[in-house]
């Protein structure tokens, strides 16, 4: 299958990293050809010489455009060809507006760790997706991280949940190394020991049966350092304010 992307920024060039160690055929199309070209030699795959030559030789095409650029970017091409879309915020309904032609579409939200293999993206389709055409698109995504098959009307919630929590985790990291510096640590030590504990506690949640409480309680022991460092993260309430956040976010994500 050959799979051409329009539009190569950040997110698409890291997807494109996935999908070399694949045996999808790659071409892109960017903002103008010099662009193109160069975004082409360093990723190591073929160039379109416009957008309108990859759409009529791929079997899949791969929207990499930002959303306020996307329908000056379809409505001159014809379009042909099954849709990934990336675009946050753009709805299959409105996706199938700009094509003009009845196509299969299918909609994706990937996040941040795309560029180091472990995205968490989700995915849904239209009516017109096959399930042969909607396996190829897991096979896409599985191949820079994990993929999670939601709703299109949870599309805002997962965006909270996975596409701006890495800037909250990062928050929560920062502020722990802070804290370190505070009571005589280097900042960078206190960094490395703080990435290396959340890191492995999610792996140890991820690969354990485990549930995050189960895991407070074995670390909480009865009038000791933990309990007291929790108690006093609710008296500033913390679940509450992590809640808070992830309502604005998707407040705001459905009002985009």
């Amino acid at each position: 299958m050959k799979i051409g992307f329009i539009g190569v920024g950040k997110m698409a060039s890291a997807i494109i990293t996935g999908l070399k160690k694949t045996d999808f055929e790659l071409i892109i199309s960017d903002s103008s050809l010099k662009a193109g070209q160069d975004k082409a030699e360093a990723l190591g795959v073929a160039v379109a010489q416009s957008h309108q030559e990859l759409v009529d030789e791929v079997d899949l095409l791969v929207l990499g455009v930002k959303p306020q650029v996307l329908a000056s970017v379809l409505n001159p091409l014809i379009l042909t060809k099954p849709i990934l879309s990336m675009a946050a915020g753009t709805s299959l309904k409105y996706l199938d507006k700009l094509s003009q032609a009845d196509l299969p579409i299918i909609r994706i939200m990937p996040n941040l760790n795309a560029k180091i293999l472990q995205s968490s993206t989700a995915i849904c389709r239209n009516d017109k997706v096959s399930d042969q055409l909607f396996k190829i698109a897991k096979q896409i995504t599985d191949s820079f991280g994990t993929t999670f098959e939601i709703a299109e009307k949870d599309f805002d919630t997962f965006t909270a949940l996975a596409g701006s929590s890495p800037a909250y985790i990062a928050l929560f990291i920062e502020a722990m190394s802070k804290a370190g510096l505070k009571h005589g640590f280097p900042k960078d030590l206190a960094f490395k020991i703080v990435s290396q504990t959340v890191l492995a506690t999610t792996s140890n949640l991820i690969q354990g049966q485990e549930k995050p409480n189960d895991l407070i309680d074995k670390v909480s022991s009865p009038g000791g350092t933990t309990i007291a460092g929790l108690l006093d993260l609710e008296k500033t309430g913390f679940t509450a304010s992590t809640i808070s956040a992830i309502d604005a976010t998707i407040d705001k994500s459905k009002n985009m």
